[in-house]
């Protein structure tokens, strides 16, 4: 277990920018208020890094790209393609993003990531399988394509939704130990109900 952070050894995170505040959604927005996300972790013993890998390559604001035929493990292993809403084929953007967004965070030796859940970028345990806007939208288990970068170099992921997880950073934070029945997204009713 990592020692309690200090202003002088801070908790590095790396966390998506829409998280942070920062409106670089598909439409210019943040994709919901974590607020209270942001503001448990803005304490001087944690220093943020945002990125978000879509604009990177794409800009904002910009269509949705989802990963088809595979998760972001088989796009950078080039058996699945990362496309937009419209068709086009974003794979070659996308896995740039991921590996700019893997270098920035070996470069700042971050120690976690705090992605955006289901993003075809940042998405830790679920992503579309193909479009989004499809009729009979399916997911499919694991990461997006930047979160994939991410944990190949070995940089532990997780996303808003993970509140098993996110207590226990905030306990580390405080240097508290909550007894509590929260859960990771993965071990949440919808996630067990859909892949069983």
């Amino acid at each position: 277990m990592r020692p309690q952070p200090t202003v002088d050894r801070p908790l590095v995170v790396l966390l998506s920018a829409c998280l942070g505040g920062v409106g670089c959604g598909v439409d210019g927005g943040t994709n919901g208020d974590h607020a209270s996300l942001r503001s448990w972790l803005a304490r001087p013993e944690v220093r943020l890094v945002m990125f978000c890998p879509e604009d990177f390559s794409f800009g904002t604001p910009r269509m949705t790209p989802d990963n088809h035929g595979g998760n972001g493990f088989d796009v950078l292993d080039g058996k699945a393609r990362s496309v937009a809403e419209d068709g086009t084929d974003w794979t070659t953007g996308m896995v740039k993003a991921a590996l700019a967004m893997r270098d920035l965070a070996l470069r700042e030796q971050v120690d976690l990531a705090i992605l955006m859940d289901i993003s075809g970028a940042c998405g830790s345990t679920v992503t579309y399988l193909g479009s989004r806007f499809a009729k009979d939208k399916l997911y499919q288990q694991g990461p997006g394509v930047a979160a994939a970068a991410l944990i190949r170099a070995g940089i532990p992921v997780i996303s808003q939704r993970d509140d098993r997880s996110l207590r226990m950073l905030r306990d580390l934070l405080d240097g508290t130990h909550t007894l509590t029945d929260e859960r990771d997204h993965w071990e949440k009713e919808w996630y067990q109900t859909y892949f069983a």
